[in-house]
């Protein structure tokens, strides 16, 4: 199996400045001596760290890319937005919208994660690779066009969509973020498209708290081809791949896309400090698993994987492992220091059978 794994030492330079948690410092804010944001470089510098200790890096094909060019971000974001970004970044740095604070260099750094989006989607395409995973930081999924927002500067996933069909490389899109909030970003961009279909699965009512619906199923042409699976917090292992195999995978079947991109965040991991659900490694792996079984059988086993969110430093490495290691076929494993306590943490028979019960309703609404 070719797996490309996309990364750069610069994306992990990307710094929102001083913070206390989600809280700027100051005031009755006293300075943090950790890491400041929870969106901090520490999450993916020790993913990519565990892969070349456990040796599975040497599996894969380890590449760089170029920053999205200004006709890349053209595609999605106004000029009007990418000259206020630029002046912010030369200035040295700021907030243009919300929780998106970056320093010197935010925009070259957000233009280089970008483009490791854009580079593994059109390697994946055009056959160069059979899936690649790109370690974008700054994540993507929460950016509007004109409002960056939740850590997201550039609309990753979609510039490297509106890439891809700009080269002729596809023509039929569908996107499936797991990561535990909403992907509002890339919902709206394709909002009233039939072309992209998104699909959701995140903790309802997170972040952000106004969008994630399920009766949000897009406009006009794009009408049924948006998908939102709200899942009560306290979700864990096997509700999530229950709503993967009733409701997510059924649609990217239905759809039949040219390829399958997948918002890869990690939040929805047991001990993730802004999520509430119960996810373990095992479930990262089974929902890759899925996912490529998936592809396989309607794309050719087309999928490219997107970092997104997960703010646990000690644990996203171990999952992020175990999605590569499906992603290429590798023996070799990274076990689950929390595996003898994560799966005794999952909900009891009763939760279960009422978030089943919520997802048979979404089924049949669907039908």
């Amino acid at each position: 199996m070719r797996t490309g794994f996309y990364w750069d030492e610069k994306c992990f330079w990307h710094s929102g400045g001083n913070y206390a948690g989600l809280l700027p410092v100051g005031g009755l804010v006293q300075p943090s001596v950790a890491n400041g944001l929870p969106e901090s470089p520490e999450t993916k510098r020790r993913l990519k760290n565990l892969i070349d200790v456990t040796g599975l890096s040497h599996e894969l094909q380890m590449r760089g890319a170029a920053p999205a060019s200004t006709e890349d971000l053209l595609r999605i974001h106004p000029q009007s937005y990418l000259d206020r970004f630029k002046s912010a970044s030369d200035a040295g740095g700021g907030e243009l919208g919300r929780r998106t604070p970056f320093g010197p260099q935010g925009y070259e750094i957000a233009a280089l994660s970008a483009g490791l989006s854009i580079a593994a989607l059109e390697a994946v395409l055009t056959g160069d690779l059979d899936n690649a995973y790109a370690l974008s930081r700054p994540p993507g999924h929460h950016c509007l066009p004109d409002y960056p927002n939740g850590f997201c500067l550039f609309a990753n996933l979609a510039l490297a969509i509106e890439s891809a069909r700009a080269e002729g490389l596809a023509t039929r899109f569908a996107v499936l973020d797991w990561d535990v909030h909403h992907g509002n970003g890339t919902e709206a961009i394709f909002y009233d498209r039939a072309d992209v279909l998104t699909i959701s699965m995140h903790q309802d009512r997170n972040y952000p708290m106004d969008t994630g619906a399920f009766a949000d199923r897009g406009t006009d042409a794009g009408e049924g081809f948006n998908l939102n699976i709200p899942l009560p917090p306290g979700c864990g292992h096997n509700s999530y791949l229950e709503a993967l195999d009733r409701l997510a995978l059924p649609a990217i079947r239905a759809f039949q896309p040219d390829v399958l991109i997948i918002a890869c965040g990690y939040d929805a991991g047991a001990n993730d400090p802004l999520g509430r659900m119960l996810c373990h490694q095992g479930t990262f792996s089974a929902m890759t698993r899925r996912v490529l079984d998936l592809a396989a059988d309607i794309c050719g086993g087309k999928v490219m994987m997107a970092h997104e969110g997960g703010y646990s430093e000690a644990y996203v490495p171990f999952c992020g492992h175990a999605v590569l290691q499906e992603m290429s076929g590798s023996a070799i494993h990274a076990a689950d220091p929390f595996g003898d306590v994560f799966p005794l943490r999952q909900p009891d028979a009763t939760f279960e059978s009422f978030v089943s019960s919520q997802l048979a309703d979404m089924a049949s609404a669907l039908a």
